[in-house]
């Protein structure tokens, strides 16, 4: 499911990192680490992404991304790289998480693994009511209608505004006016 909703927006970094989450379940490391690495750049320098606007209850933060970027790295047994992504993820924290990143980073130090943030379980995608009800279609036309014309032996088919104008055709014939 995951990887339909990438493939559909594939701007949508939450969707990046859920999948890198459920890659690091199924034992998938490097499909983890590449969607970490797409989510943490469809962030666009930003330092979180909020998506209450679109119906998820959860805001994405750039050092929850490398965090679990840092995660996926250790499962690789790549030491050096979780430490630099970690103190990259120290940069882009929050106050309050100083003493979780420090204790991070004394994991990887100690060649511990890291367990990665995820998605706050129950929370789900869920759109707006006002957004599902625009979704069912609606008729702007109308019911066709058959009209014919008053002007005998008509055979243009079309919208009258739009009909080549010719000299004459107008006029009723003779017979017409008997």
């Amino acid at each position: 499911a995951f990887s339909k909703t990438v493939t559909k927006d594939n701007s949508l970094a939450v969707g990046y990192f859920q999948r890198g989450f459920v890659y690091l379940q199924l034992e998938m490391y490097e499909e983890a680490l590449s969607d970490y690495q797409m989510a943490f750049s469809h962030l666009r320098q930003n330092p979180f992404i909020d998506y209450k606007q679109l119906g998820l209850r959860h805001i994405l933060y750039a050092w929850e991304v490398l965090y679990s970027t840092a995660a996926a790295q250790c499962r690789l047994q790549q030491w050096q790289e979780a430490r630099v992504t970690l103190d990259k993820a120290v940069v882009w924290r929050p106050e309050g998480r100083t003493a979780m990143l420090a204790l991070a980073l004394e994991q990887v130090q100690n060649h511990l693994f890291l367990e990665p943030m995820q998605v706050p379980l129950g929370e789900l995608f869920r759109p707006r009511k006002k957004e599902i009800e625009q979704l069912d279609s609606k008729d702007f036309l109308g019911k066709p209608k058959v009209i014919s014309s008053i002007i005998p032996n008509d055979e243009y088919i079309g919208f009258e505004p739009l009909r080549p104008q010719k000299q004459g055709f107008y006029e009723p014939s003779a017979d017409a006016v008997r």
